[in-house]
């Protein structure tokens, strides 16, 4: 048995942690560069990092992260003389944090190091300090080591990955997604059922991330729907949070499978939501794997993984795996996930994202290999 476990430096958890932020930041340095989704919710926590006396500027982020945006971001931090970069949103916004961090203290352009569409080069240092603060609870990027960018002109999104990306401190403090509108806590979510489930049936799960995925799945099992229908529900949205930081955790230590290894190229020719389309595909991957497994490689503990899942989901003992798929699909109803049609995909991008996906580093996660006629299936199905 052999397995590596690394997440951020610190972990600090529970309602009200936001308030040590200040203090925190001040430990790493002075000059604090905030990456944030919303000038307006940030308000408070750059108040507060003013009135510790120490130096703020501000770059906001507007919906999914680019080349353009990262690179602005950096150019903006050079100038400002950062000593610490301090993410403040959700997982689009804390993954530019960690690129721009990165950025600062290596050398080179951002495509020398990005995956598919870069060089793939190493990173040589550490990051700068970085601060990461989650205010969705679905990506789990505070403790991941990974940051995710889109290509628009190549229609793609790839990853700027390294083990010195991982955060100094990942706050994660529940209170801060309570105002979350209920389709962003539906999205959110159901990224980090996936992110839950599909590390735990990969083909290389760990004794570590099997126990977090475990207590995980079922923590977001009890509370997403409660969330979605009440939005201050404390107890839910505290669930959710520590859900979604196991996700990021299992995901860094263990591998994804083909609901990602779809998605990310998805995301790259659409407009949709990451977590909605996982959503999508959660349901159509369980049961294409699961017929993939009995028919061709029934001997994989894959299955009996996936029994073990439908039983933590429904709370029945006696489930089998296949009550997972209509578990997630009635969930998925409930929270009103759409065809992947309404995000602007058409029929003619299949065959295209077909063969991105099975070059995606999350499909070579996935318990068993799919077919390309598999993966198209899975497609047309959940347009």
């Amino acid at each position: 048995m052999q397995f590596e476990f690394a997440t951020a430096n610190r972990i600090l958890f529970g309602p009200g942690t936001a308030a040590q932020i200040p203090n925190l930041a001040a430990r790493l340095g002075q000059r604090v560069f905030v990456v944030t989704g919303s000038k307006e919710r940030s308000s408070t926590l750059v108040d507060g990092l003013l009135a510790s006396g120490l130096s703020v500027d501000l770059f906001e982020v507007n919906g999914e992260p680019d080349l353009d945006c990262v690179l602005m971001a950096t150019r903006n931090s050079r100038k400002f003389g950062t000593q610490v970069v301090l993410g403040f949103g959700g997982g689009a916004v804390l993954d530019v944090g960690k690129a721009v961090a990165a950025l600062l203290t290596n050398s080179g352009d951002l495509p020398d190091y990005l995956e598919v569409v870069g060089a793939g080069r190493a990173l040589e240092k550490p990051s700068l300090p970085y601060v990461a603060v989650p205010t969705t609870a679905g990506t789990g990027s505070e403790v991941t080591r990974n940051a995710v960018i889109a290509v628009p002109e190549k229609r793609v999104k790839v990853s700027l990955r390294s083990p010195f990306m991982l955060p100094t401190y990942a706050i994660v403090d529940p209170e801060l997604t309570v105002s979350l509108p209920p389709t962003v806590t539906a999205s959110t979510g159901m990224d980090a059922l996936t992110q839950l489930i599909e590390p735990f049936v990969c083909s290389t799960p760990t004794p570590l991330t099997d126990a977090i995925c475990r207590d995980g799945i079922g923590r977001a099992a009890r509370s997403l729907g409660k969330a979605y229908e009440n939005g201050a529900d404390v107890a839910a949205r505290q669930e959710m949070a520590l859900a979604s930081l196991y996700g990021g955790m299992a995901l860094a230590n263990a591998r994804l499978g083909a609901v990602h290894g779809l998605a990310g190229p998805i995301g790259g020719m659409s407009h949709g939501p990451h977590g909605a389309i996982c959503a999508r595909l959660l349901p159509l991957v369980i049961e294409t794997n699961l017929h993939a497994l009995r028919t061709r490689q029934p001997g994989l503990p894959a299955i009996e993984r996936y029994k073990e899942v439908a039983r933590i989901l429904t709370g029945n003992g006696n489930a089998q795996a296949e009550d997972a798929i209509f578990w997630v699909r009635q969930l998925s109803e409930v929270l009103n996930i759409r065809p992947l049609s309404e995000y602007g995909l058409a029929l003619g991008d299949f065959p295209a994202l077909v063969e991105q996906s099975q070059k995606a580093s999350s499909m070579k996660g996935n318990p068993i290999s799919l077919t390309d006629a598999e993966l198209l299936s899975i497609l047309t199905q959940a347009a």
